[in-house]
């Protein structure tokens, strides 16, 4: 015979997105471009964003690159969502261009995965990237969706992070790593 299930135990369902309450966007209307500095935060009268999204690619308002898309999904949900595109990864400095976000971080290598990009099947590094302005290569480091999100916490240690793109979801798991010729966690 089955005992009763405590139901208090588990956490509560997740409330659907567009039930929040609405923020910046709904009442003041869409910002004609995402702020990448603060300047452009000035600009849109902002003192800080809701949302940070950090990205290996440079930053185009397209649908073709999926952080311009996340990040007007999230304005339309009426959060202020400023883009890190391409940051100098060597120190946190860079990760603290748009101040400290109220909600969480939202972390990607970008379109292709940042080994694939950055070397080629023979293992020689590429001399250029696709997804950086003019071709050049060496932009982003290698496995950077790991090192991205090491210097957010670097940044500022109390805010989430949301993992996603290429690299978040195929490497949630022990996998193989070809670079390295051995299983990685």
């Amino acid at each position: 015979m089955n005992a009763p299930v405590d139901v208090s135990f588990f956490p509560r369902a997740a409330k659907p997105l567009s039930s929040y309450r609405k923020f910046w966007a709904a009442r003041f209307g869409t910002a004609p471009f995402l702020p990448m500095n603060r300047a452009e935060m000035d600009q849109l009268g902002w003192d800080s964003c809701d949302v940070v999204l950090v990205t290996g690619d440079a930053y185009v308002d397209h649908p073709s690159f999926g952080m311009a898309v996340i990040g007007r999904m999230l304005e339309d949900q009426g959060f202020r969502v400023g883009i890190i595109a391409q940051p100098d990864w060597q120190s946190a400095e860079p990760f603290k261009a748009l101040g400290k976000p109220n909600l969480f971080w939202g972390v990607t290598a970008g379109n292709m995965d940042s080994m694939i990009n950055r070397y080629t099947a023979d293992r020689k590094i590429r001399t250029d990237d696709a997804y950086t302005p003019g071709d050049v290569g060496g932009k982003r480091p290698d496995r950077a969706a790991i090192v991205y999100s090491q210097r957010c916490r670097e940044a500022y240690k109390d805010v989430p992070i949301i993992l996603g793109g290429i690299e978040g979801s195929l490497r949630r798991i022990a996998h193989y790593d070809y670079w390295s010729d051995k299983v990685r966690r």
